[in-house]
């Protein structure tokens, strides 16, 4: 077996035992003990970035976000077409922009609104000859920004953003705002700053975070430089371009059909009464891992540009300090879960590996996904062989960096659905 079935399984773990990786590497299977409870343990290269290219569609910067293939390989596994797929901490919307793409049905949640900003617009990708057209009516401008971004961006470049950013405000205040103006805030959003010229800043910290004021100037300081001249219509209408690039019809009518149904929330994980009882097939997440992520310090300017208070959604999110405290707050989303789940429904729960591996939290995960109500299913772990330009840069194998994911997967007892009526040669995961 080269990959997990395409349709529902309802043996997960002659799925798992079966799996060969690309390099025709077999999965090992070890008991682990977690509290009271003996689990397996399932170790492979289930996936990696070659296996299949991800859509273009997912190129959007942010903070802690897992690859396309991670949600790509439970929801190939565990759900069919039409099914229902969940994330509860949504992100970038790497999990419903993936199940979107193989024909499934979306929720999504996260307390951050950015989330939002950066999801919804990719369910409805646009022409491009409208977002040019558009752009055409709105770059032009005078004023500076309220706050100083003088070490970020060219004097020009910054009218640029501020004539975008007032436009696109003005219109959301009136409801007037499109899935064109939407697109191009996102684009926007993520284009903000970076480290190359295809982003309006000043070279400064990659994409998925932004320093402060004074932290700018130092790196201006230290670099000898002065930011300079940014074509933002240029720029939009290039990261169009290349989100569009591998995005084929059939990718566009599946995305739309999701969108128009989507559930896109924004709120907290912990209670989501607009999501009925046992109506989500399958979750995929990865939380917020206790204070290793500085959510609201890293999106302050992305936060500005949409006109959103940063200080006031950071208290929002859920910044845990420790393990018990972060723990507290996970076991109310599981029993939120739970509540949600389908009868024979998953929920696959990424937790990493933090504070240098001293921590481990499928250990406190397993506890509350079963305290919760679920049966503990296994944990997976997919181990990632580097390659050679991380060799180049000191990262061994296994021996430092994010080479694993580390999920825990539950089940919700019970199951309303027919198993499949042909059951079907079991297929690698290039699938529609």
């Amino acid at each position: 077996m080269t990959g997990p079935a395409s349709f529902c399984t309802k043996d997960l773990t002659s799925a798992l035992t079966g799996f060969c990786s690309t390099s025709g590497q077999p999965t090992i299977a070890e008991d682990t003990v977690i509290g009271p409870v003996t689990l397996c343990r399932y170790t492979n290269e289930f996936w990696t970035s070659r296996q299949r290219q991800a859509s273009s569609i997912h190129e959007i910067s942010y903070r802690a976000c897992f690859k396309p293939q991670l949600p790509r390989f439970f929801i190939s596994l565990l759900t069919r077409k039409g099914d229902v797929v969940y994330d509860p901490f949504n992100g970038r919307g790497t999990t419903v922009i993936e199940a979107a793409l193989l024909g499934r049905d979306v929720i999504a949640n996260d307390a951050n609104p950015l989330s939002r900003i950066m999801t919804e617009p990719r369910f409805f990708p646009p022409d491009q000859s409208r977002v040019e057209e558009r752009l055409t009516r709105i770059l032009a401008g005078t004023d500076r920004a309220e706050i100083d971004l003088s070490m970020f961006y060219h004097p020009d470049t910054e009218q640029e953003i501020v004539a975008l950013r007032q436009y696109l405000l003005t219109r959301k205040a009136a409801s007037l705002d499109d899935r064109i103006d939407r697109w191009i805030a996102m684009v926007v959003t993520n284009r903000l700053t970076g480290h190359s010229k295809g982003f309006l800043s000043v070279y400064t910290l990659p994409p998925n975070q932004a320093v402060s004021q004074e932290s700018q100037k130092k790196i201006n300081e230290k670099r000898t430089q002065t930011p300079e001249y940014r074509d933002t219509r240029r720029i939009i209408l290039t990261k169009t371009r290349s989100l569009l690039r591998s995005v084929s019809g059939t990718d566009i009518r599946h995305l739309n059909r999701a969108g128009k149904s989507a559930i896109l929330l924004t709120g907290d994980a912990q209670k989501t009464p607009a999501i009925p009882d046992e109506s989500v097939n399958l979750t995929v997440t990865s939380p917020p891992f206790l204070d290793i992520v500085q959510y609201r310090e890293d999106n302050w300017l992305r936060c500005w540009f949409n006109g959103l208070d940063e200080t006031e959604i950071g208290k929002q999110i859920t910044m845990a300090r420790t393990v018990d405290r972060w723990a507290g707050v996970m076991g109310r989303v599981f029993e939120e879960l739970f509540r949600i789940t389908v009868p024979g429904g998953y929920v696959a729960f990424e937790v990493g590996e933090v504070r240098n591996r001293t921590i481990r939290l499928e250990e406190h995960v397993v506890p509350l996904g079963i305290a919760a109500g679920f049966t503990c299913e296994c944990v997976l772990i997919n181990q990632q062989t580097f390659t050679k330009t991380s060799n180049i840069w000191g990262v061994g194998n296994m021996a430092a960096g994010t080479n694993t994911n580390r999920i825990v997967v539950f089940r919700k007892s019970g199951d309303t659905r027919p198993a499949p009526t042909k059951p079907r040669k079991p297929a690698n995961l290039d699938i529609n």
